[in-house]
């Protein structure tokens, strides 16, 4: 098994709530929309956000500001809100330092993402990246895993793990993928699916997991 680590990113590398709910607020002000409104992009945008939930909101409260723009503002207000904390981005270096290959897998419309991993740089400090938005693929299917490890220049063939916060797409994916697992805990926990490797508070954990592992 080499040492291939890949990581999911919204809630588990980088904080998307308080970015989410920053630039929703930012929006909101800007363009003067009533309390439901601003309600009505919390709820609608709680899991995932693209083009065509700003169209959707266009509809519902009758804006005049193009989709184009309005959402082009919410990727600008959510790269300017997003952190990723400065313990991750050491974590992640020791792991590149030791040998690890890492990837990011995640779900989302392609812009936002890359937008969130160039304004917290990570996207300098991973070998390879898979976004849902390239490829109309999500996780947890199992040709996701194979593309980020594939940009990582590796194979699932050689295992690894898979670490995130979503128990159904981060780690039922990754486990249907072949990797070993470590969630981050939170989210409620589905009847049925089997247990992650390990279970952590936050990511850094997971992180001194790995660099831990032995390998022969």
């Amino acid at each position: 098994m080499h040492r291939l680590a890949l990581f999911d990113l919204d809630d588990t590398l980088a904080d998307r709530q308080s970015a989410l709910s920053d630039a929703i607020t930012g929006l909101c002000r800007s363009h003067a929309l009533s309390p439901d409104a601003e309600q009505w992009l919390r709820i609608e945008l709680a899991d995932r956000a693209d083009p065509l939930d700003f169209a959707r909101l266009r509809d519902a409260f009758g804006l005049e500001t193009p989709t184009a723009d309005l959402w082009q503002e919410y990727v600008s207000r959510v790269a300017a809100s997003v952190t990723c904390r400065p313990e991750v981005l050491e974590g992640l270096a020791r792991l590149r330092a030791a040998a690890w290959t890492i990837g990011i897998i995640t779900n989302g419309a392609s812009d936002i993402q890359r937008a969130k991993l160039a304004a917290t740089g990570l996207d300098s400090l991973v070998d390879g990246i898979a976004i849902s938005g390239d490829l109309e693929i999500r996780k947890p299917d199992p040709r996701l895993f194979e593309l980020g490890a594939a940009r990582c220049g590796v194979s699932l063939a050689g295992g690894g793990w898979m670490i995130g916060d979503n128990p159904t797409g981060d780690i039922g994916g990754g486990r249907w993928a072949g990797l070993r697992t470590i969630w981050l805990r939170g989210r409620p926990w589905p009847d049925g699916l089997s247990a992650a490797d390990h279970v952590v508070d936050n990511v850094t954990e997971a992180i001194a997991i790995l660099l831990n592992e032995i390998w022969e």
